[in-house]
């Protein structure tokens, strides 16, 4: 019998962009600036705290709005394949059991891409039972901003592209 059960938030979208461009994108963002280009309703802040950006061991702290509420998050950058992958974790080591593993996957496509945002986490069931509700709408809060970076994203690159 788990304790903890996982939940995976998972968001595709194709980019009519070279894999090269999604991933110069992502690791351009090393400041307020170019991470509010990216989701400006939402982000608020960025700023690396230890290491060089986007290098596996580095760690990083964002602010951004979801649900309407401020979150400051601190993450260490945990695998970098360049034009493919970045995987993340919080930088805490105990919020890693119930957040283990962030990810932004790039495939490659005859005529762009596919850009996928991975997030996952792990609830108990007193939570499952007793929140229900309020889960509920931290999900779908967490997958509205997901959709929202990744036709960001599309907008972005594609009228780069024009």
């Amino acid at each position: 019998m788990r304790i903890l059960e996982d939940i995976i938030l998972k968001d595709s979208i194709e980019i009519k962009a070279a894999p090269e461009a999604v991933f110069n994108f992502l690791t351009g963002i090393t400041d307020d600036k170019s991470y509010q280009v990216w989701h400006p309703q939402d982000h608020v802040a960025f700023c690396w705290i230890k290491g060089e950006p986007w290098k596996e061991g580095s760690i990083l702290r964002a602010k951004e709005y979801i649900k309407g509420e401020l979150h400051t998050l601190t993450f260490c950058v945990t695998k970098v394949i360049p034009n493919k992958t970045i995987e993340y974790v919080p930088a805490f080591w105990l919020l890693r059991i119930y957040y283990p593993k962030n990810s932004f996957i790039i495939e490659p496509k005859r005529d762009g891409c596919i850009f996928t945002a991975m997030g996952s986490f792990r609830v108990g069931r007193l939570v499952k039972t007793f929140a229900k509700n309020k889960l509920a709408s931290g999900i779908a809060s967490v997958e509205k901003h997901m959709k929202e970076e990744g036709e960001n994203l599309k907008r972005i690159l594609e009228n780069e592209n024009l």
